[in-house]
């Protein structure tokens, strides 16, 4: 199965080392892959009382169950690390699980036939450096996910593939070119008021800090 490298989201500033908890469907599995990264050079492994620290959690299982993927979508929620991310070694994914899985921070996929040392720790390395690593055929998955999502619930609602409304990005924009309230309000033609309400409220909903934030976050989502 051909695999090729695309864009994820960044992990983040952090140092050298990257943290790493195993979580594995059967001892031996989970034994194997615990003994194969001791000793690796940069990765830090964490005990199982320790996984919603942790910088990557590797999940490896035969077949990516309903179970499974539930289990990613709780790990992902109980996390303490806001940019954890899973790598999946499998046989396989079903397309109904992929978009899921990725929701939960799935970034890499490896079939377990191919899951050598080597593979594994250059996927978590790679998650690490805005990079993932996933079969072809799941990257045509996702992207008609993607359209089919901004098809039928984005472009209807005025909304884009970031949860942004169409004159948020307007905002965003012109924040990006460095304009301030004032300017902002009179090239929209809306008043000074209107303007930080829209900011007010995109921060709010969207959970950004500040101002530089949001015009960051629109960059990375793809709408600016």
């Amino acid at each position: 199965m051909a695999v090729r490298a695309v864009e994820a989201p960044a992990i983040g500033e952090r140092g050298a080392v990257i943290s790493v908890a195993v979580h594995a469907g059967d001892p031996v599995s989970g034994e194997g892959a615990v003994a194969s990264l001791r000793s690796t050079p940069g990765i830090t492994l964490l005990p199982p009382d320790r996984r919603r620290e942790a910088d990557v959690l590797l999940v490896t299982v035969h077949q990516t169950t309903e179970d499974m993927v539930c289990w990613m979508e709780r790990a992902a929620s109980e996390s303490t690390n806001p940019e954890m991310r899973i790598v999946l070694l499998a046989e396989t994914i079903s397309e109904h699980h992929l978009m899921r899985a990725v929701t939960s921070g799935l970034v890499g996929f490896l079939p377990r036939e191919e899951a050598d040392r080597d593979r594994v720790v250059k996927t978590i390395r790679d998650s690490s450096r805005d990079r993932a690593l996933v079969p072809e055929q799941m990257v045509g998955w996702l992207l008609e996910q993607v359209r089919t999502i901004q098809r039928t619930v984005l472009v209807p609602n005025g909304l884009t593939v970031g949860g942004l409304q169409e004159r948020e990005v307007e905002v965003l924009r012109l924040l990006a070119d460095g304009l301030d309230t004032v300017e902002i309000a009179e090239r929209l033609n809306y008043s000074e008021r209107t303007i930080k309400n829209i900011v007010s409220g995109m921060l709010t909903r969207l959970n950004l800090r500040n101002r530089s934030h949001a015009v960051a976050y629109a960059m990375r989502c793809g709408a600016l």
